[in-house]
């Protein structure tokens, strides 16, 4: 094999790699954000005494860890506007990683949550805490604490698939490289290029998470009820 490698033809787009680092960066705050958050809804659903809520959310759960992300995308994308409901790439690509992650995390913070000690519930009550009180300020910085890796883990995988937007033109990092190698017919570079930013997003999506992780629950953890 004689083949030579060619970046110089990437230098002219160099723009558009930023522009599309951008865009999946955007969808990566956003998702997490917004998944994590209905995974800690989804997780107090879940740890409710039985009920038609909590069978719904585990209907929910099961529906979408057991179907393929793509398909979940195009059901947004192009199977919603059948009845009416209409959304842009962007907005489509948005609710379909939130609902995956939501999915995910739901299940990944119910185990945290139920893997502490029922010590911990009682002595909160008896200081008086309300339940609500009890869930947010002892339970879920702890459950946190417990489960963060995974959860971390999750929320770069959820990244990383952002990747299939690029099949309803969300304009994000594999979209620019499909377009790079459409105009200048390097294949080899442009993807390589872009498996390595992804790579190097991943790496920095880790360390923020952890970092954001010690500094908000393992100060909580340290001081919860005994």
């Amino acid at each position: 094999m004689d083949y030579q490698l060619d970046f110089s033809g990437l230098t002219p787009y160099y723009g558009d790699l930023i522009q599309g680092i951008w865009i999946t960066v955007q969808l990566a705050v956003v998702t997490t954000l917004l998944g994590v958050g209905v995974g800690i809804l989804g997780a107090a659903v879940r740890i409710r005494p039985a009920g038609v809520l909590k069978r719904l959310v585990g209907a929910y759960v099961e529906v979408v860890r057991n179907t393929p992300f793509i398909v979940q995308l195009f059901f947004i994308f192009f199977g919603l506007p059948a009845i009416g409901i209409k959304l842009s790439a962007w907005e489509a690509g948005v609710i379909a990683m939130v609902v995956n992650l939501g999915a995910y995390s739901t299940e990944i913070i119910r185990a945290g949550i139920e893997a502490i000690p029922k010590g911990q519930w009682e002595a909160a009550k008896t200081l008086g805490l309300k339940p609500t009180q009890v869930f947010v300020r002892v339970i879920l910085p702890q459950a946190f604490h417990r489960i963060s890796p995974a959860l971390i883990s999750q929320c770069i995988i959820v990244m990383l698939g952002s990747s299939v937007l690029s099949q309803i033109s969300v304009e994000e990092l594999t979209f620019t490289a499909n377009f790079i190698q459409s105009r200048n017919f390097l294949s080899f570079e442009s993807y390589l290029v872009s498996a390595a930013i992804y790579l190097g997003l991943a790496l920095v999506m880790r360390w923020v998470l952890v970092q954001l992780s010690n500094k908000l629950f393992k100060t909580h953890v340290m001081g919860r009820v005994a």
